[in-house]
């Protein structure tokens, strides 16, 4: 999951990148509003980058893992109904 969110991430970087790069080598000579509606687009990419590659996926069960406090991952797992009560 991990290798298929950073080459989404990269992907999407790479596109900002190029999206910019062309924006003002190539598209700006024929037509700077549709350069600059490339760079606000360019823009957008970014975030929306992040939030896919630090996205959670069903199999990222990082919350799951033992604190290292035996006594408060007992406690835990009690809640959570892996383990009956004392």
């Amino acid at each position: 999951m991990y290798a298929r969110r950073r080459h989404v991430y990269f992907a999407m970087m790479g596109t900002c990148i190029v999206l910019f790069v062309l924006a003002w080598a190539v598209v700006r000579l024929w037509s700077v509003p549709a350069a600059v509606g490339m760079c606000v687009v360019a823009m957008l990419i970014p975030p929306v980058a992040a939030m896919t590659a630090n996205r959670r996926g069903p199999d990222d069960r990082w919350w799951d893992g033992p604190s290292g406090d035996a006594q408060s991952d007992e406690w835990w797992d009690e809640l959570d109904g892996k383990k009956r009560p004392r």
